[in-house]
């Protein structure tokens, strides 16, 4: 994965290969940050990235400017490398190990943007949880969005909340407000 734009533009992050994920591919990223960067000034904005992995999307955040990011994912060893990798980049990514639905349900957060990379196989009702908990609990800022990525083969379209859908290859970003 590369950082696309901002202080680290071009800079290659290699993720140790025994981390669960699938990061967010770097078409996909850049075609999401040209819409945010349309929405927002990226600088000024609060970020929460759930299902963080890597830290992938943090990263792009922070290069960008973004002082306030959460990371949250309940893997010790992703939550590791996205400390390890923040340190080493000067990043002020803030990471938390917690499984996400529980700390959407406790968390005392109010965000711009919340974005969710929860594994593709998740089942539709776990898909509906996020959208439903962030809402209920009203944990985003006055404009704020949340933006969950998840496969092709997904509709979150008829969820509460939802605005739109773009599809970048095998990627689809679900867009909520």
């Amino acid at each position: 994965m590369r950082i696309i734009s901002g202080t680290h533009k071009g800079r290659r992050i290699i993720a140790p290969s025994k981390l669960p994920v699938r990061p967010t591919t770097d078409v996909a990223k850049e075609a999401l940050f040209n819409i945010l960067n349309n929405l927002y000034h990226i600088s000024s904005v609060s970020v929460v990235d759930l299902f963080s992995g890597t830290g992938n999307i943090s990263y792009e955040f922070a290069a960008r400017g973004s002082e306030n990011i959460t990371a949250v994912d309940a893997n010790f060893e992703c939550i590791k490398f996205i400390k390890k990798t923040s340190a080493e980049l000067d990043f002020p990514i803030t990471t938390i190990k917690s499984d996400v639905f529980k700390y959407l349900e406790k968390a005392p957060i109010k965000a711009d943007i919340i974005f969710a990379d929860p594994p593709y196989d998740l089942e539709k009702s776990d898909f509906a949880k996020i959208p439903e908990l962030v809402f209920e609990r009203s944990l985003l800022n006055e404009d704020g969005q949340l933006i969950v990525e998840h496969s092709k083969h997904t509709d979150l379209s008829d969820l509460e909340n939802f605005r739109e859908s773009r599809k970048y290859g095998s990627s689809v970003f679900s867009f909520f407000e």
